[in-house]
């Protein structure tokens, strides 16, 4: 096939502003997340009666173009392909179980993210075309299904259903995964993305509660009011929320200071909580994962983050865990670019 030469040109200059040497990612973890969680392309999450889901398939994918593992990526992808990529647009079935397939249609907006910069990712690596076209029709489809202009401007819908009623959105900050942002305003060039991080900048800086000024798992947005919802806690969702501020080059000692302040309170201490709640000040009775705990370790070290020392990997505390700490250096090995 003979691509126009204008067609030509779009792809050689993609190709030189996203291509990154190939970069050794503590290859010994790979292989150890690989042995642990992955069969056949499957990310398998035990600790939720095996099914997968899009989140840990993304995350998986870009591990595996870090590692420089194209074979990985091509069987992790073509299970993702056949078996989540079933709707009637470019997005993900974000649920699949070993028992039904796939058990919820709707998709999960993080997850499609992970693939669409993933898949970007693996173009830039590879110069693979398919994994292009692939990236930018996600990418696209996200545009298109997920975003809504709001008071506060452009916001990023966590699903297609469910969480738009009336007057009120249902926002997870967590999801404004800003490196993948950055790369896929240049994957699909179109303002919106910038409107999105701009918009995700904003409301991370006004959705700070409790004693430490914390972002909760999740928030509603009504009549230019953001209030916190689901128990008020900060934990499992936006613990990522720092790492991906830092790691997207968009924190700022402001942005910065709750997370180092709550988790800086428990330095040498032998508990640091998994989760606080914001309306009461109740703590977790119990430790957080390594996962956690090396985000915590980076978001204390910023902005001297190559001073970053991190727990050794333990893939036993789980997948979530085991993905949160990988991601993070992957985070460090990107940052030091």
């Amino acid at each position: 096939m003979t691509w126009p030469t204008t067609l030509r040109t779009w792809l050689l200059s993609f190709t030189l502003v996203l291509a990154h040497p190939a970069i050794a990612l503590a290859s010994e973890d790979w292989v150890q997340f690989k042995t642990a969680y992955i069969s056949n392309g499957r990310v398998v999450d035990v600790g939720q009666n095996g099914i997968s889901h899009t989140e840990g398939q993304g995350m998986a994918l870009l591990l595996a173009v870090q590692n420089d593992d194209p074979a990985s990526f091509a069987e992790i992808w073509n299970w993702t392909q056949a078996n989540l990529q079933v709707r009637d647009d470019k997005l993900f079935a974000w649920s699949w179980s070993p028992k039904v397939g796939v058990n919820d249609i709707n998709n999960a907006s993080d997850g499609d993210l992970f693939i669409a910069w993933a898949l970007s990712r693996a173009y830039s690596q590879w110069n693979e075309p398919r994994y292009l076209f692939a990236g930018i029709q996600v990418s696209q489809s996200i545009r298109n299904k997920l975003l809504r202009k709001t008071s506060k401007g452009t916001v990023l819908l966590p699903g297609a259903v469910g969480f738009e009623k009336e007057d009120v959105l249902k926002l997870n900050l967590s999801y404004w995964v800003f490196p993948a942002i950055k790369e896929l305003s240049i994957l699909d060039p179109s303002p919106d993305w910038e409107d999105l991080r701009v918009t995700g900048l904003q409301l991370i800086k006004e959705s700070r509660f409790g004693k430490w000024h914390l972002p909760p798992d999740w928030i509603s947005l009504q009549n230019n009011v953001i209030s916190a919802v689901d128990g008020d806690r900060f934990g499992y969702d936006a613990v990522r929320i720092p790492l991906y501020l830092i790691w997207g080059q968009e924190a700022t000692p402001s942005s910065i200071n709750p997370f180092q302040s709550f988790w800086g309170s428990f330095n040498g201490k032998a508990l640091l909580p998994a989760w606080v709640n914001l309306d009461t000040g109740e703590i977790a009775t119990y430790n957080a994962s390594i996962g956690f705990r090396s985000i915590a370790d980076l978001t204390l070290a910023y902005p001297n983050v190559d001073s970053t020392q991190l727990p050794s990997f333990n893939p036993s505390e789980g997948y979530y865990s085991s993905m949160l700490y990988l991601f993070t250096k992957l985070a460090l090995e990107d940052l030091k670019k």
